[in-house]
């Protein structure tokens, strides 16, 4: 297929999906870009609020930053920290501008993407298979559509599919009746809007990193300048020790100092903890419409916890991929993460405590499909760990065994931090182990 004159479709117009476009312009490789959303960088506009924790010298690639430069573009201060907003503003937007203006790179938004699979073949054809072309459908303002292409690159990440408040992967009882009163991200509690629907209330938040974090600190704040206001912290570990990350030993700075500022909110009284919470059921009060989350009862038959008169809920466990419309592909994947089979070992938070990744690339994520790769953050599956100088390796190599570049495919040129994510090295209802960025 490296002689087809198919073009690369990759899916999703993020940070990953257009520095994969980026590379493929490089070497002129022809390739579409899909995006569910209305413009490029949709799901990072979701989160713009929030400050990222690496800097701009690690958010844009190389390739891309080249291809900037040549439309003028001026490159922001690289120890600087941007939010989502900005990173989109400044990188994301006029990114994708500049390669839509290229002859060989399409950025198509508003196309989500629905299916992939053989030319006429689903899964159990064998015959023939890695000699046809894909077959990508697609939904568009003006109907479901199919392209072909040579090669699929999946970089469409996780942020549509976040995990559920329900502690066993499934929502709880009572949770989707409950919709209104929970937000599954964290919320921008600096707008006066958003700040009006939590302050003065019982809030409950579910989720024990980064984003937990963030939501603990900025929901200090809150009851700080609004008195009533107050959170109730459940976490699923029997403790909290290792829940703060690496502080000033994780070499990405910005989280460590997250990690110590939420040391701090939840210290300061107006946040409760509840620990060894896994909630079951979510049940609303007939007459004052505020909820009771219960935790799931012990086998010996021992009632479960429950956390009484919470006005609302938010749940930052994490997010998982979705590989629905990946059915008819051949995938090999982790059991339990969900991430491509060969790279799982190195993410998994049960035995990477610092989020320590050997930086990694064709070889590692392509699929028995061949010529589909996962990349980016859906490469992660279930892990929470990852970094945009990880996702701009990924795709560089990917794209250059597209283009049957193989020595600058196996090629390694990234060093990366250690992130000090500290989610698991220990048994689920054991502390966790600390390590070197964790101690």
């Amino acid at each position: 297929m490296r002689s087809s004159p198919l073009p690369l479709v990759i899916v999703g117009a993020g940070p990953i999906g257009l520095a994969a476009a980026a590379h493929a312009a490089t070497r002129g490789l022809p390739a579409i870009v899909l995006e569910a959303g209305p413009a490029a960088g949709s799901s990072v506009r979701a989160w713009g609020h929030v400050r990222l924790f690496s800097p701009w010298a690690e958010l844009v690639d190389p390739a891309a930053g080249e291809l900037l430069a040549r439309t003028g573009w001026t490159r922001p201060d690289p120890a600087s920290y941007p939010t989502g907003d900005d990173w989109v503003a400044s990188y994301l937007a006029p990114l994708a501008a500049a390669l839509d203006a290229t002859p060989t790179i399409e950025v198509r938004c508003d196309h989500r993407v629905v299916g992939v699979a053989r030319h006429g073949r689903d899964r159990l054809v064998a015959a023939d298979r890695d000699r046809l072309p894909f077959t990508v459908h697609v939904e568009t303002p003006d109907g479901r559509r199919r392209i072909s292409a040579r090669a699929v690159l999946d970089a469409s990440g996780t942020w549509t599919t976040p995990n559920p408040l329900g502690a066993d992967g499934y929502p709880a009882a009572g949770e989707p009746e409950a919709a209104d009163r929970i937000t599954y991200a964290i919320p921008d509690l600096s707008d006066p809007a958003t700040a009006a629907r939590y302050a003065g209330r019982h809030v409950a938040v579910a989720g024990a990193g980064a984003s937990a974090h963030n939501v603990l600190v900025a929901l200090a704040a809150l009851a700080g300048s609004h008195p009533g206001t107050r959170g109730t912290w459940l976490v699923r570990r029997p403790g909290t020790a290792e829940a703060f990350g690496g502080g000033a030993d994780d070499q990405l700075a910005a989280r460590g100092a997250l990690g110590t500022a939420a040391r701090a909110a939840v210290g300061a009284g107006a946040i409760s903890t509840v620990t060894g919470f896994r909630t079951s059921d979510v049940s609303t009060d007939p007459v004052t419409g505020r909820l009771t989350l219960h935790s799931f009862d012990d086998l010996d038959g021992t009632p479960g916890a429950r956390v009484d008169e919470v006005d609302e809920v938010v749940v930052v466990t994490g997010f998982r991929p979705d590989l629905g419309w990946l059915a008819q592909v051949r995938l090999d994947l982790d059991p339990e993460l969900d991430a491509p089979r060969l790279l799982a070992g190195e993410i998994h938070p049960a035995h990477h405590s610092c989020g320590s990744v050997t930086p990694h690339g064709a070889a590692v994520l392509a699929q028995p499909e061949a010529g589909l790769y996962l990349a980016g953050m859906k490469s992660y599956g279930r892990a929470p760990s990852f970094l945009a100088l990880t996702g701009f390796e990924q795709v560089r190599s990917i794209v250059a065994e597209l283009a049957g570049d193989h020595e600058a495919a196996a090629r390694v040129e990234l060093v990366l931090p250690e992130t000090g994510v500290c989610g698991g090295s220990g048994l689920f209802d054991a502390p966790a182990q600390a390590g070197a960025c964790c101690g």
